[in-house]
């Protein structure tokens, strides 16, 4: 990636965080847990594609090695399509991880600042920059909160018991990963 090295180090920070944050949602069971793994993997994979050039350049064998790592991660997420259709997402996410990967190990240079030339292939990058800003637009919607129950309407809701159950948070995790990536697809 190139741009303002601070605003890289911002995006690292982000993609850290969300990835620690999947990793505490990995440990809970049910709806929340499922596909966290994988959420935390892009997370991270995300803060080391996003490292400024000045701080560290890889080699490409370690983006081949991403993208066969998220080539992984795609197939279980089609393998898992059928029983959530969440993981559809996640496919998409692993693929453009795996272009973005194979992208920066094809040309290094491009990305790292040293000439102008632009990387990877406009209508791919194109198409991903609308899904992914489409999704952020979405998740961000689904964080308006709903209306306040009437008082004195029957029932009880019980709140969660972890920060890891807390679906609010993985829809703020999801969301803050659409947008880094919306940020590194406009960078490459």
């Amino acid at each position: 990636m190139h741009g303002p090295v601070s605003a890289a180090w911002l995006l690292v920070a982000l993609c850290l965080a969300s990835g620690a944050y999947c990793l505490l949602r990995m440990r809970t069971r049910g709806p929340q847990g499922q596909g966290a793994a994988g959420e935390a993997l892009m997370g991270f994979g995300m803060a080391v594609m996003a490292v400024p050039a000045a701080f560290v350049t890889l080699p490409a064998a370690a983006w081949f090695a991403g993208a066969a790592a998220f080539t992984a991660t795609g197939v279980h997420a089609a393998l898992t399509a059928r029983r959530s259709p969440h993981h559809l997402h996640h496919l998409v996410g692993s693929a453009a991880m795996v272009y973005m990967s194979l992208v920066m190990a094809a040309a290094p240079a491009v990305h790292h600042g040293r000439h102008g030339g632009a990387g990877g292939l406009p209508a791919v990058t194109g198409l991903l920059l609308v899904y992914f800003a489409g999704y952020a637009l979405l998740a961000g919607v689904r964080l308006i909160p709903a209306p306040a129950a009437a008082p004195g309407s029957a029932g009880t809701v019980s709140g969660p018991s972890g920060w890891g159950e807390r679906a609010e948070l993985a829809l703020v995790c999801r969301l803050t990963m659409a947008i880094a990536m919306v940020s590194m697809l406009l960078a490459m």
